[in-house]
């Protein structure tokens, strides 16, 4: 069987073009709160780096532009809390399976954290159950993480629910955490908004919103399109519609537009995961946003 921390791993390194792990240790950096305040050593400055690590005493030392290195004064935890869902077998916006996505979002955020020696742990589950899962801090840890999401989406029978999913960790989770929430594009409610303010006071938080595939196809197809929780298919002889395509998006956008607006209110980091492609630099752009509204 592959290792899924492969696949990930090869995605990861040709998005920092195979330079050094550097780029990936900046998003890591940002990933953290606190990057800790113990000085480990100077290195040579590297594009990506901020302004404020320069150590501009040992630069003019040295004829060169050095920043500053800290080692972490505490163990992080990074709990993913993924919607493993029937919904989330569904076709993201570029027809791949919306698990798959989320797969590589949390491996790669996961690849992160266990490189750098921190634990991860992993919440999962839908409308009917959820469970957790045991932290750890190894690469061997981190593919049964992947695994877990990827068996317990393909075998649900219910579909996703994120409310579900908070309040279980509002109920089980005492210790502070970086809470990385990866669902998709479920609209969000009144509850959703209290455990999001309920959680923003104890835990760090991240949101990553996995995009679905518009129901209606662009032309008239004999492909089937049905929903993954009814079955119910979609007529053939609407494909095609732009009126009915357009319909769809405006909603979708609507959606998003409430969605960002909460997340945005409670300034948590947050990002639109649309194909594999890009699914690692938009999370790498948003951890450089995180790490630049906090500078």
């Amino acid at each position: 069987m592959p290792s899924l921390i492969t696949q990930v791993k090869s995605k990861l390194f040709i998005t920092s073009a195979r330079r050094s792990m550097h780029p990936l240790d900046g998003a890591y950096a940002s990933l953290m709160r606190g990057r800790g305040s113990d000085f480990e050593d100077l290195r040579e400055y590297q594009v990506g780096d901020q302004v404020r690590d320069i150590d501009w005493r040992a630069s003019a030392r040295h004829n060169e532009i050095l920043v500053k290195r800290m080692r972490a004064d505490r163990m992080h935890t990074v709990l993913f809390v993924v919607d493993t869902g029937t919904t989330m077998a569904a076709l993201a916006e570029n027809e791949e399976p919306k698990y798959e996505l989320a797969l590589l979002a949390a491996g790669a955020l996961g690849y992160l954290t266990v490189s750098h020696g921190d634990d991860i742990g992993l919440v999962y589950g839908d409308s009917s159950v959820v469970k957790r899962r045991a932290s750890g801090r190894s690469e061997s840890a981190l593919e049964a993480t992947l695994r877990t999401i990827q068996s317990a989406t393909q075998e649900s029978t219910a579909e996703g629910s994120i409310n579900k999913l908070l309040e279980f960790v509002a109920a089980t989770v005492a210790r502070r955490m970086i809470l990385v929430i990866i669902t998709d594009e479920a609209p969000m409610n009144e509850r959703t908004d209290q455990l999001i303010r309920r959680l923003r006071v104890q835990h760090d938080m991240l949101w990553i919103t996995i995009t679905d595939a518009n129901p209606v196809l662009a032309n008239h197809s004999q492909s089937a399109r049905s929903d993954v929780v009814t079955g119910w298919a979609v007529p053939e002889f609407v494909h095609g519609d732009d009126s009915l395509r357009g319909a769809v998006v405006a909603e979708e956008e609507r959606e998003d537009a409430e969605r960002r607006a909460r997340l945005e209110k409670y300034a948590i980091s947050h990002v639109t995961v649309r194909d594999s492609a890009n699914t690692i630099p938009d999370i790498l752009r948003m951890l450089d946003r995180r790490d630049r509204a906090r500078a």
